[in-house]
């Protein structure tokens, strides 16, 4: 459960939640197969990438994302946001022989703060180092049933859902994280263990999907 989140700061990111939690989606269950592994998106460099080009010898992580939602980016002052833990989990994944992906899915907004271009100033400013992949159509979120940003899905090495919902329990505070819910994933997956839990709630702003 996320704690400190205080509703000045996220009642706007918290309203655009009720409404993708709103959507019909067929949402991946444990064990199923990523769907449309083999689709190719854009990432920022130009370069056409699919899931199957991006996994590792021993797994995949997707993570849904974008360049402005405060669950992702922060809050001056209130939430540092998950954004600033992107770099350390698939730093994780990479130790692990597990590629990363992140997928910007937010057509609706694709002329405006999620184009292209802002998609590549926010990769600058973030340091990423994974792929920032373009998800044209909502395809790949679709497909996914990925519902937020972040949304998270780990796979096995058989492209089979592990994992899939938040990154830790609390986005305000790395510091106070108490359940590192994709770590544990990644790490019991290594391990060879069932993933316990294999699904936790994602918690962030609707994907812009368009009609």
């Amino acid at each position: 459960m996320l704690r400190k989140m205080t509703l000045a700061a996220f009642v706007c990111g918290m309203m655009m939640t009720t409404s993708a939690q709103s959507t019909e989606l067929n949402e991946l269950n444990p064990g199923d197969k990523a769907p449309s592994a083999d689709m190719k998106m854009t990432n920022i460099d130009g370069q056409e990438w699919s899931l199957v080009d991006v996994a590792g010898e021993n797994g995949l992580l997707v993570m849904f994302s974008c360049n402005t939602c405060p669950f992702v980016v922060g809050r001056e002052g209130r939430s540092e946001g998950w954004e600033g833990r992107y770099n350390q989990v698939a730093g994780m994944a990479r130790e692990q022989g597990i590629g990363t992906a992140l997928v910007n899915s937010n057509e609706a907004k694709r002329k405006g703060d999620d184009s292209m271009e802002q998609m590549k100033l926010r990769a600058m400013e973030a340091g990423y180092i994974m792929p920032y992949l373009v998800d044209n159509g909502h395809k790949l979120a679709d497909a996914f049933g990925a519902r937020t940003t972040p949304h998270v899905y780990l796979f096995d090495s058989e492209f089979r859902l592990v994992y899939r919902g938040s990154i830790d329990d609390n986005v305000n505070s790395a510091e106070e994280v108490k359940e590192t819910y994709l770590q544990d994933a990644m790490t019991r997956m290594a391990e060879g263990k069932k993933v316990k839990p294999a699904v936790t709630k994602a918690i962030g702003c609707s994907i812009k999907r368009v009609s």
